[in-house]
């Protein structure tokens, strides 16, 4: 089959490799029809991922058809169309039973690799560095999907591919980052980001009752696709941050943080920004944690910051002092996406939703390279790809 497969730094590759096989009884075989590009993607892209190994599969957003059950999977048959979330859950560990999906304890296969990094293991996540289990991503012709009789969900007769692959990944992770916000009717939210996430995010913000959504970046068309979803909007190379933000919400500073972003925040002009950039060339930091200390700062005391950009390893100059003296709490993590399959899919079919706004670019999986770099450096517009394999 044909894979998206990472060789190094910025070096992407459509490569022929053996197709996927049944592993265990519980696996499945998904003929993939749509797969995407994620924001976080980039990081493996940039280098800023380690335990990357040339040759891996990419790719955490994929859907498709069975086209293999294993023996003891007694969820799926083959011909269902499913969308496979980006986390891989056993269903029946001591986190999986609390509806902690990204943090099961079983699917890493490398879990000691990951203890040593982050204390204890975090779930197995398709086609994201050895780290987090070494599994073959999705983009691809085929995946083969472990623990298929948990996480994967059939989708209904009606609804596009288009519609419902985000499913996999971005609308449940930015919903999930408005949900832990703790958003309170009326509430101002702010927004840092405005990439595929950010935009679900705010749109989700909206559905949980805020009153108000300030989005920011500086990318003229993502800030145009954040005022659709009813945002306002702040282009931070044009204007301050905290300024504006004081501004709109009189002096006291928005009651939810989200940041979008994560480890490569662009921050241009700021000290603390600079200074990030030059310890990452040297290697001296692992993220450039300029949103998320503007995020503690902006919010109002007694208010929440919520952190669903993907940080590595360990920032440093985090205004703790700030958090800790103005009470602020902290929510973050990757989604625990299982948990919001039935409402969002819900939303879908009634129309409350359609997933498919934010898609810019549809390409055959042999674009991706070149739809590596053109995401990345943000050209043509391009906001978010779905590859076609």
């Amino acid at each position: 089959m044909r894979a998206a497969c990472w060789h190094g730094k910025e070096d992407i590759r459509v490569d022929t490799v053996p197709d996927p096989a049944i592993l265990d009884g519980r696996d499945a075989i998904v003929r993939i029809t749509s797969t995407c590009i994620c924001g976080s993607d980039l990081h493996l892209y940039d280098g800023y991922v380690p335990t990357m190994e040339s040759g891996d599969i990419l790719g955490h957003e994929f859907m498709g058809e069975v086209v293999e059950v294993g023996r003891d999977n007694k969820k799926l048959k083959v011909g269902d169309r499913v969308i496979v979330p980006f986390t891989i859950c056993c269903g029946e560990c001591f986190y999986c039973k609390k509806g902690l999906w990204s943090v099961c304890e079983r699917s890493n296969r490398n879990a000691g690799l990951a203890r040593k990094m982050f204390g204890q293991t975090t779930a197995g996540l398709f086609g994201y560095s050895h780290l987090t289990g070494g599994y073959a991503g999705g983009q691809a012709q085929f995946a083969r999907v472990p623990y298929a009789d948990v996480a994967p969900i059939k989708i209904p007769d009606g609804l596009a591919d288009e519609q419902v692959v985000f499913l996999t990944d971005i609308f449940p992770t930015g919903y999930f980052g408005a949900d832990i916000a703790g958003i309170e009717p009326g509430d101002t939210v702010a927004v840092w980001g405005c990439g595929p996430v950010a935009q679900f995010a705010i749109r989700s913000a909206f559905m949980l009752g805020a009153g108000r959504v300030v989005a920011i970046d500086e990318v003229p068309e993502r800030l145009k696709m954040a005022r659709e979803g009813g945002a306002e909007t702040i282009d931070f190379a044009q204007e301050d941050v905290y300024d504006r933000l004081q501004s709109v919400t009189n002096g006291r500073g928005p009651d939810r943080c989200i940041d979008a972003v994560g480890a490569e925040a662009a921050g241009h002009g700021g000290l603390d920004a600079v200074a990030d950039r030059a310890k990452a060339f040297v290697g001296l930091t692992t993220d450039r944690a300029h949103v998320l200390r503007q995020a503690i700062m902006n919010c109002r005391p007694g208010g929440t910051v919520s952190i669903i950009g993907v940080y590595v390893g360990f920032p440093d100059k985090i205004p703790f002092g700030a958090a800790m003296n103005k009470g602020l709490t902290f929510r973050m993590g990757q989604a625990h996406v299982p948990a919001y399959h039935e409402k969002l899919l819900a939303k879908i079919q009634n129309g409350e939703i359609d997933p498919s706004f934010v898609i810019t670019h549809v390409r055959p999986l042999e674009s991706a390279p070149e739809m590596y770099r053109t995401f990345r450096d943000k050209k043509d517009g391009c906001i978010k790809v779905v590859l076609k394999p």
